[in-house]
């Protein structure tokens, strides 16, 4: 894979070999994604497990776009920090997931939506 310095690579050239790729990948679904299996999970993990750790991960998106606004400005400030938002909903989604599972004070979905 041929590497480029930081400084030569426009974005939107790039943004645009994104879509390429995506769409290409998007074009035939049975072509496996040549990166799909840097990450894998085993089938039979619990999903309060996968909560919590997609929890912990918006987490440290929400950290992390956050510290990248603060040193940004205009317009990449914004895009930065509607990022952030994303993350903290996301976050919030899978916290009432996990309440929903698992309420607090052991109360029921039931007593939990009433």
């Amino acid at each position: 894979m041929k590497k480029f310095p930081p400084e030569s690579l426009d974005p939107i050239e790039l943004s645009q070999a994104t879509q390429r790729a995506v769409s290409a990948r998007l074009r035939n679904p049975k072509n496996p994604d040549p990166i799909s299996h840097v990450f894998t999970l085993l089938p039979n993990i619990h999903t309060e497990t996968l909560l919590s750790h997609a929890c912990e991960t918006l987490a440290s998106l929400n950290v992390l776009t956050t510290d990248l606004a603060c040193e940004l400005e205009g317009s990449h400030r914004s895009l930065a920090l509607s990022i952030q938002q994303l993350a903290g909903l996301g976050e919030l989604l899978v916290n009432q997931a996990l309440d929903n599972l698992d309420p607090p004070g052991g109360a029921s979905d039931e007593e939990v939506q009433s």
